[in-house]
Protein backbone atom coordinates (compact mmCIF):
# COMPACT_ATOMS: atom_id res chain seq x y z
CA UNK A 1 0.00 0.00 0.00
CA UNK A 2 2.82 2.43 0.87
CA UNK A 3 4.48 1.97 -2.54
CA UNK A 4 1.12 2.44 -4.24
CA UNK A 5 0.70 5.71 -2.34
CA UNK A 6 4.19 6.83 -3.36
CA UNK A 7 3.46 6.20 -7.04
CA UNK A 8 0.10 7.95 -6.77
CA UNK A 9 1.69 10.95 -5.01
CA UNK A 10 4.46 11.17 -7.62
CA UNK A 11 1.91 11.12 -10.45
CA UNK A 12 -0.21 13.77 -8.76
CA UNK A 13 2.84 15.96 -8.09
CA UNK A 14 3.66 15.89 -11.79
CA UNK A 15 0.06 16.63 -12.78
CA UNK A 16 -0.39 19.49 -10.27
CA UNK A 17 3.12 20.92 -10.25
CA UNK A 18 2.21 24.30 -11.80
CA UNK A 19 -0.77 24.72 -9.49
CA UNK A 20 1.31 23.85 -6.43
CA UNK A 21 4.01 26.26 -7.56
CA UNK A 22 1.47 29.09 -8.05
CA UNK A 23 0.03 28.40 -4.62
CA UNK A 24 3.46 28.56 -2.97
CA UNK A 25 4.33 31.65 -5.01
CA UNK A 26 1.15 33.37 -3.85
CA UNK A 27 2.57 33.19 -0.34
CA UNK A 28 6.28 33.92 -0.80
CA UNK A 29 6.38 36.02 -4.00
CA UNK A 30 9.78 34.71 -4.91
CA UNK A 31 10.39 32.20 -7.68
CA UNK A 32 13.26 30.37 -5.99
CA UNK A 33 11.54 30.18 -2.62
CA UNK A 34 8.35 28.89 -4.25
CA UNK A 35 10.31 26.23 -6.12
CA UNK A 36 12.05 25.24 -2.88
CA UNK A 37 8.71 25.03 -1.08
CA UNK A 38 7.22 22.76 -3.73
CA UNK A 39 10.31 20.54 -3.64
CA UNK A 40 10.25 20.38 0.16
CA UNK A 41 6.53 19.63 0.05
CA UNK A 42 7.09 16.87 -2.52
CA UNK A 43 9.80 15.36 -0.33
CA UNK A 44 7.56 15.43 2.74
CA UNK A 45 4.63 13.99 0.80
CA UNK A 46 6.63 11.05 -0.51
CA UNK A 47 8.38 10.52 2.83
CA UNK A 48 5.02 10.49 4.62
CA UNK A 49 3.10 8.63 1.93
CA UNK A 50 1.97 6.11 4.53
CA UNK A 51 -0.14 8.83 6.19
CA UNK A 52 -2.31 9.33 3.08
CA UNK A 53 -5.45 7.65 4.30
CA UNK A 54 -7.68 8.09 1.28
CA UNK A 55 -5.92 8.02 -2.12
CA UNK A 56 -8.94 9.76 -3.66
CA UNK A 57 -7.89 12.97 -1.84
CA UNK A 58 -4.22 12.97 -2.84
CA UNK A 59 -4.49 16.35 -4.58
CA UNK A 60 -6.15 17.93 -1.56
CA UNK A 61 -3.51 16.37 0.69
CA UNK A 62 -0.71 17.86 -1.45
CA UNK A 63 -2.31 21.32 -1.39
CA UNK A 64 -2.48 21.14 2.39
CA UNK A 65 1.20 20.25 2.60
CA UNK A 66 2.17 23.17 0.35
CA UNK A 67 0.00 25.57 2.36
CA UNK A 68 1.51 24.40 5.64
CA UNK A 69 5.05 24.62 4.27
CA UNK A 70 4.39 28.10 2.90
CA UNK A 71 2.96 29.40 6.16
CA UNK A 72 5.84 27.81 8.06
CA UNK A 73 8.31 29.47 5.69
CA UNK A 74 6.70 32.86 6.23
CA UNK A 75 6.79 32.45 9.99
CA UNK A 76 10.48 31.63 9.83
CA UNK A 77 11.36 34.48 7.51
CA UNK A 78 8.83 37.09 8.67
CA UNK A 79 8.62 38.66 5.25
CA UNK A 80 7.73 42.33 5.51
CA UNK A 81 8.01 43.30 1.86
CA UNK A 82 4.96 43.31 -0.34
CA UNK A 83 5.98 41.89 -3.67
CA UNK A 84 3.50 41.54 -6.46
CA UNK A 85 2.41 38.24 -7.99
CA UNK A 86 3.55 36.88 -11.29
CA UNK A 87 1.13 33.97 -11.38
CA UNK A 88 2.13 32.47 -14.71
CA UNK A 89 5.85 33.19 -14.60
CA UNK A 90 5.33 35.65 -17.44
CA UNK A 91 5.50 39.40 -17.10
CA UNK A 92 5.19 40.74 -20.63
CA UNK A 93 1.97 42.58 -21.52
CA UNK A 94 0.10 41.20 -18.54
CA UNK A 95 -2.33 43.42 -16.65
CA UNK A 96 -1.89 43.12 -12.90
CA UNK A 97 -4.23 44.76 -10.43
CA UNK A 98 -1.65 46.06 -7.97
CA UNK A 99 -4.24 47.34 -5.49
CA UNK A 100 -5.93 43.95 -5.33
CA UNK A 101 -2.68 42.12 -4.62
CA UNK A 102 -1.67 44.61 -1.97
CA UNK A 103 -5.08 44.28 -0.30
CA UNK A 104 -4.79 40.49 -0.49
CA UNK A 105 -1.45 40.68 1.31
CA UNK A 106 -3.12 42.39 4.25
CA UNK A 107 -5.41 39.41 4.89
CA UNK A 108 -4.64 36.79 7.52
CA UNK A 109 -2.89 33.72 6.03
CA UNK A 110 -5.93 31.40 6.18
CA UNK A 111 -8.24 34.09 4.80
CA UNK A 112 -5.80 34.71 1.96
CA UNK A 113 -5.56 30.96 1.35
CA UNK A 114 -9.31 30.63 0.89
CA UNK A 115 -9.41 33.54 -1.58
CA UNK A 116 -6.39 32.28 -3.53
CA UNK A 117 -7.72 28.71 -3.75
CA UNK A 118 -11.18 29.89 -4.79
CA UNK A 119 -10.39 32.64 -7.28
CA UNK A 120 -6.83 31.96 -8.46
CA UNK A 121 -6.91 28.16 -8.43
CA UNK A 122 -10.61 27.78 -9.24
CA UNK A 123 -11.32 25.31 -6.45
CA UNK A 124 -14.88 24.64 -5.33
CA UNK A 125 -15.76 25.51 -1.73
CA UNK A 126 -16.09 21.84 -0.72
CA UNK A 127 -12.60 21.15 -2.13
CA UNK A 128 -11.21 24.09 -0.15
CA UNK A 129 -12.88 22.75 3.00
CA UNK A 130 -11.25 19.36 2.43
CA UNK A 131 -7.88 20.94 1.68
CA UNK A 132 -7.93 23.07 4.82
CA UNK A 133 -9.61 20.35 6.88
CA UNK A 134 -12.35 22.78 7.88
CA UNK A 135 -16.10 22.71 7.89
CA UNK A 136 -17.74 23.94 4.67
CA UNK A 137 -19.66 26.64 6.54
CA UNK A 138 -16.39 27.86 8.10
CA UNK A 139 -14.82 28.16 4.65
CA UNK A 140 -17.85 30.03 3.32
CA UNK A 141 -17.78 32.43 6.27
CA UNK A 142 -14.04 32.96 5.88
CA UNK A 143 -14.42 33.61 2.14
CA UNK A 144 -17.25 36.12 2.51
CA UNK A 145 -15.53 37.86 5.42
CA UNK A 146 -12.30 38.06 3.39
CA UNK A 147 -14.10 39.45 0.35
CA UNK A 148 -15.70 42.11 2.56
CA UNK A 149 -12.26 43.02 3.96
CA UNK A 150 -10.88 43.23 0.42
CA UNK A 151 -13.73 45.52 -0.66
CA UNK A 152 -13.14 47.80 2.33
CA UNK A 153 -9.40 47.82 1.76
CA UNK A 154 -9.81 48.63 -1.92
CA UNK A 155 -12.35 51.35 -1.16
CA UNK A 156 -9.88 52.92 1.27
CA UNK A 157 -7.31 52.93 -1.52
CA UNK A 158 -9.78 54.81 -3.70
CA UNK A 159 -10.39 51.91 -6.08
CA UNK A 160 -13.82 52.08 -7.68
CA UNK A 161 -15.55 48.74 -7.47
CA UNK A 162 -18.12 47.91 -10.10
Amino acid sequence: MNRDNEVLIEQQLIADYKKLYRLAYSYVHNENDALDLVQESAYKAIKNSHSLKNPQYVSTWLYRIVINESISFLRKHKQQDTVLYDLDGETEDRYVDFDLYQALERLEPLDKTVVVLRYFEGMQLNQIAQTLDENLSTVKSRLYRSLKKLRISLAEEGVNLV
